[in-house]
């Protein structure tokens, strides 16, 4: 509360001083984040943000200190396999609402992408019965799959269109939101359930469901306005299609290719000889995984929110500046965050069934670093004419790992820092893309 007081406070002060200071300095580039509010919503969507995983972390720690690690590893799968699917649903349509500030062109974009999302909903309905009926499943899970895979398509759809409008105060809370309701109802099910794997499938369906609905809610003006009976029609969805045709073509094909790299510390699991380590492994990607998610959604809504507003050779320079910004600040966070892990291995974990976890974090700060930056850097290349080459990149990367991990044979510390180095490689492509593909026309709005 005090941190916002303050920022309150700067943009009180802000105000008072007008537009005389802030024009004086428009070149500069604190100043133009300055003017444009990018400074505030940033600070204040952060502390959101930190808000969320200071909650979720204890529930988080507290369910790894109850459940064995058996269980963990699979409700690593079930979440990798459900975030996966998920970016299918919409077929990446949601990329289509940054292309333009034009209302009437968002409501279009979003409408395809609901339609779309239905009937890709309903054929994996079709199939999850299918799989049950013939006992390849059960039935509990596979219901609670598809509840989390609806609820996570809905949060995705949702959380693009709120940034696009500019609502970061609805983006943070419902963080806040998912990080009170998930990690409570994780502990309230293995109290009766016990420390098994359909507890924690069934927390994080109910975590993501709640969050889904607070975001219809908080949206619903919107929503109604864009979702009118009277705004539907098929004409104009299969035109849409047709235009914005790119998004499933390409970006598609990059975001799956870039999950696919960024689960990859996943195949590895099962080629494990020591299950301690691979425990370890797990513990530190889920904690690695929050401020990786963090970095990645406090700052791919400011930076595509500002990039829409230039053009051209101006867009490109200011991509430049962003993405210093962005290295920065992600060197910071990750080094910070290897030298906790190091440091909580020695003074607190020694002894435990988690001590060395802090070692495995260290060495996988790396992947997550480069992974965290990759984010951003991949939803700026829907600006670009180019996403044959962001495809490219992610297709080569995932090739490269996929040796790595084949020649190592199995779960080592070495093929940890080697995935890592194969990160690297991944976020250099993706930095020389950035540098030089930004100012051209987006695909997709020129389709």
């Amino acid at each position: 509360m005090a941190a916002q007081l303050a920022l309150t406070r700067v943009n009180l002060a802000k105000d008072l001083i007008g537009p005389t200071l802030a024009a004086a300095n428009s070149n500069t580039f604190p100043a133009a984040l300055v003017r444009h509010g990018s400074f505030r919503n940033g600070a204040m969507l952060a502390l959101r943000f930190v808000q969320a995983r200071l909650l979720s972390v204890w529930g988080l720690l507290l369910a790894a200190a109850l459940c064995p690690p058996k269980v963990f590893t699979d409700f690593a799968i079930f979440g990798a396999l459900a975030n996966f699917v998920a970016i299918v649903v919409l077929l990446r349509f949601e990329a289509v609402f940054f292309q333009s500030n034009d209302r009437m062109r968002l409501g279009r974009a979003f409408r395809l992408a609901v339609a779309a999302g239905t009937m890709f909903l309903a054929v994996a309905t079709i199939l999850v019965l299918f799989a049950a009926a013939q006992s390849w499943v059960l039935r509990g899970f596979g219901a609670l799959f598809l509840i989390s895979l609806a609820s996570r398509a809905a949060i995705r759809l949702l959380l693009a269109e709120a940034t696009a409008e500019g609502d970061f105060g609805t983006i943070g809370n419902s963080n806040v939101v998912q990080a009170l309701v998930q990690p409570g109802m994780m502990i309230l099910l293995i109290w009766p359930l016990g420390p098994v794997s359909l507890a924690l499938f069934a927390a994080d369906a109910f975590g993501h469901t709640v969050t889904a609905c607070y975001l219809v809610w908080r949206r619903r003006h919107s929503l109604l306005r864009m979702l009118h009976p009277a705004r539907w029609s098929l004409a104009e969805l299969l035109a849409a299609g047709w235009q914005w045709r790119s998004a499933p073509t390409y970006l598609l094909p990059s975001t799956l290719l870039s999950f696919g790299f960024s689960v990859a510390p996943l195949v590895v699991l099962p080629m494990s000889s020591d299950p301690v380590l691979a425990a370890h492994m797990v513990l530190a990607m889920r904690l690695l995984d929050m401020p990786a998610q963090m970095f990645g959604a406090v700052t791919t809504p400011l930076v595509m929110s500002d990039l829409r507003g230039h053009r051209d050779r101006d867009r490109q320079r200011r991509a430049r500046l962003l993405t210093w910004a962005m290295m920065a600040a992600a060197i910071a966070l990750f080094v910070a965050i290897a030298l906790v892990a190091i440091g909580a291995d020695l003074l607190i974990l020694n002894g435990t069934k988690w001590g060395g976890v802090g070692e495995v974090m260290a060495v996988m700060t790396l992947f997550y670093g480069c992974s965290a930056l990759v984010g951003p850097l991949q939803e700026m290349g829907t600006f670009s004419s180019r996403p044959r080459s962001q495809m490219s990149a992610n297709a080569l990367a995932l090739a490269v790992i996929a040796i790595v991990i084949w020649s190592f044979g199995s779960l080592s510390p070495a093929l940890l820092a080697a995935i890592g180095l194969v990160s690297l490689l991944r976020l250099l492509l993706h930095l020389r893309l950035t540098w030089t593909a930004i100012g051209k026309a987006p695909l997709a709005a020129a389709a």
